[in-house]
């Protein structure tokens, strides 16, 4: 593996814990770099805020908070600290370090849990699978779209277009998971419908929570907005009156650890979290670790004999739609058509992650709304 340690800060040795605390099973970045080995996850601190508009601020310091959280039985892979991602002279050296030492986690099958530093950073997340050359699903927890304009500089609003305007272009698709209406313009709504992109809703969310699973299980790279949260719920002074509770937060955060395909996550924040909200943010790591600790393996596929397939026949479209139920986890996928000629570009986004209700709907002739926007895509 590349030496990573020339990115990276390491962590303060004032933070105290118990030998049967976290703290005491990770392989921190102190006197000596970790050697690393995958599979396992990483946790890579950057203070860069001048996307937001800020100067630089110090790390939120969730450390003292997750360092003393107890781990469960089963955490046996390697859990790493690397340290912090000092910002660079710019803010394109900061993304520079942090896609490199993403794409190179990755490769390596260790997952980069990102703590920021402003949202305008998942640019850097996605410049690292850039390097990878892969095609990726990216997934935001988000109150706005973030889409802005590309005649700007790259910030913590309009981070979306430039990620569409990079070419080659390796984003097949992007949902927001907690939209909130009144924070978004009508022609950037609209731009996001004409992409076929996913929204799921606060309102539908708080309705029925396992709405944002497929999108969640869907993606290799998820950007959690901190300010998404209720700013009462996590300490904020520019945060908003309504969003994701913590109890929601913590779900959301195992969900993307349970999903085999999310191989990156970042949480962002416009400001330097307070204690509390720092204390909330290393509740959400654990259980992003829980979630991970968890993976039963059910995607990519495995043996036919791990899923029990249904098909349904679609009048709408004149063809019959195929849908995969897991023995291991009753989790549904359903599979869509794609162009011959395009070779394995897209083998991996075929197969896409949905509810038992998609299937349901499927049997009232009703066409998941899902399945088109994908087949859109790839045709």
């Amino acid at each position: 593996m590349t030496d990573l340690s020339i990115y990276f800060q390491p962590v303060s040795t004032d933070i105290t814990f118990e030998e049967a605390q976290l703290g005491s099973q990770i392989e921190i970045f102190q006197e000596s770099f970790p050697e690393l080995k995958g599979p396992g996850c990483a946790l890579i601190s950057v203070p860069e805020y001048r996307g937001s508009g800020q100067d630089q601020l110090t790390t939120p310091p969730f450390r003292a908070a997750f360092y003393q959280l107890h781990p469960e039985s089963n955490w046996e892979q390697p859990i790493y600290d690397l340290g912090e991602i000092k910002p660079g002279a710019t803010i394109e050296d900061t993304y520079f370090a942090l896609a490199n030492v993403v794409s190179e986690l990755v490769k390596n099958n260790i997952i980069p849990i990102v703590i920021g530093g402003s949202q305008d950073l998942t640019m850097a997340l996605y410049q690292g699978y850039e390097k990878l050359e892969q095609l990726v699903n990216t997934c935001s927890i988000d109150r706005r779209l973030d889409i802005g304009s590309a005649e700007q500089t790259v910030h913590s609003k309009n981070y979306l277009s430039h990620m569409l305007l990079q070419r080659p272009c390796y984003l097949f698709n992007h949902a927001v998971v907690g939209l909130q209406q009144p924070y978004v313009g009508a022609a950037e709504h609209d731009l996001f419908g004409k992409l076929f992109f996913d929204i799921c809703r606060l309102g539908e969310f708080n309705q029925d929570f396992r709405l944002a699973e497929p999108h969640l299980r869907n993606a290799d790279m998820i950007s959690f907005d901190l300010q998404s949260i209720k700013a009462n719920e996590i300490g904020s002074k520019y945060g908003a009156p309504n969003g994701f509770t913590s109890v929601q937060f913590c779900q959301i955060t195992k969900y993307a650890g349970i999903s085999d395909k999310v191989t990156s996550i970042g949480f962002f924040s416009e400001e330097a979290l307070s204690p509390f909200g720092a204390s909330l943010l290393a509740e959400g790591i654990w259980y992003f670790l829980q979630g991970y600790f968890s993976r039963v393996g059910d995607f990519p596929f495995g043996s036919k004999a791990d899923y029990t397939k249904f098909r349904v026949f679609m009048d709408e479209v004149n063809r019959e739609l195929i849908f995969y139920k897991s023995n291991k986890s009753a989790r549904w996928w359903m599979e869509v058509p794609y162009p011959p000629q395009s070779g394995t570009r897209y083998e991996r986004h075929h197969m896409i992650p949905c509810n038992k209700s998609d299937y349901d709907n499927a049997m009232k002739n009703e066409l998941p709304d899902l399945w088109w926007k994908t087949y859109q895509k790839l045709g």
